[in-house]
């Protein structure tokens, strides 16, 4: 229900007050998408700031995404320090990412892993199904990392990465690679797989030669981290968790 003109006793929420509350923006921002007409409710545009929804059952999208869906899960992402191994606990005493996490009554649990020595974008949630999906190769989930490595890679050798090399556990597949910050002694290497096999980024780049001094995750998915501190966690915005829903091939409502 969209309430065009809405009045002192009509029932609902103000879509502005909404939008601000699922984290869109605030709602000064939210009149604003709203005025561009980038707000549409149960598929119909609406840019009158006073219009009243019903959360519970209008279908309420920013440029497509849907906003304030309640999926009862929790979706959280984690800036890896180096040093913590990427279990909830661990028999040799080491650093966990449990220290790590938000405190909730949630049981969350990671979606892959980053090796103790790898920083960086590491996905949270206590959504069995999704993780499932995001770490099934059939999925092919992109992961982007900033690999600081000896030397700067020649054309060639950044090729032979982009056509795929033989590692000793198979084939790796075709990667997209690119040189970020050139130098002399080390140089910065943009790297985006779609695998997930062990150490696979460091295995890659030292088979041709170019050992890793530091690996850092800056992208999962359509996931990226941003500038959060190492050591700190955010949940996803609303936009953010459909965007990961559907790249599971989850479809935007869960």
């Amino acid at each position: 229900m969209v309430t065009m003109e809405p009045t002192p006793t009509s029932s609902g929420e103000r879509l502005n007050r909404f939008l601000a509350r699922s984290g869109v923006s605030s709602r000064r921002g939210a009149e604003e998408i709203m005025a561009a007409g980038q707000v549409t409710v149960n598929d119909v545009v609406v840019r009158e700031p006073g219009a009243k929804i019903d959360p519970e059952t209008d279908v309420v999208e920013v440029d497509g995404v849907r906003v304030g869906v309640a999926t009862g899960r929790m979706y959280v992402m984690l800036n890896k320090p180096t040093g913590y191994v990427s279990t909830l606990s661990d028999p040799q005493g080491r650093k966990t990412i449990a220290e790590l996490m938000p405190a909730t009554d949630r049981r969350l649990f990671n979606i892959g892993r980053l090796d103790m020595d790898t920083t960086g974008l590491l996905m949270l949630t206590d959504d069995g199904e999704l993780a499932h999906r995001l770490m099934h190769p059939k999925y092919h989930v992109s992961k982007e990392y900033l690999a600081t490595v000896y030397g700067r890679p020649a054309e060639e050798t950044l090729q032979l990465i982009r056509d795929g090399i033989e590692l000793d556990d198979g084939p790796t597949a075709p990667a997209e690679i690119s040189i970020d910050r050139p130098g002399d002694t080390t140089s910065v290497v943009r790297l985006v797989i779609r695998e997930g096999r062990k150490r696979q980024v460091r295995r890659m780049l030292g088979a041709v030669g170019h050992r890793v001094l530091a690996l850092h995750r800056v992208r999962f998915g359509p996931i990226t981290l941003g500038d959060l501190p190492f050591g700190m966690t955010r949940e996803l915005t609303p936009q953010e968790t459909a965007a990961l829903i559907e790249n599971a091939g989850l479809g935007r409502m869960r």
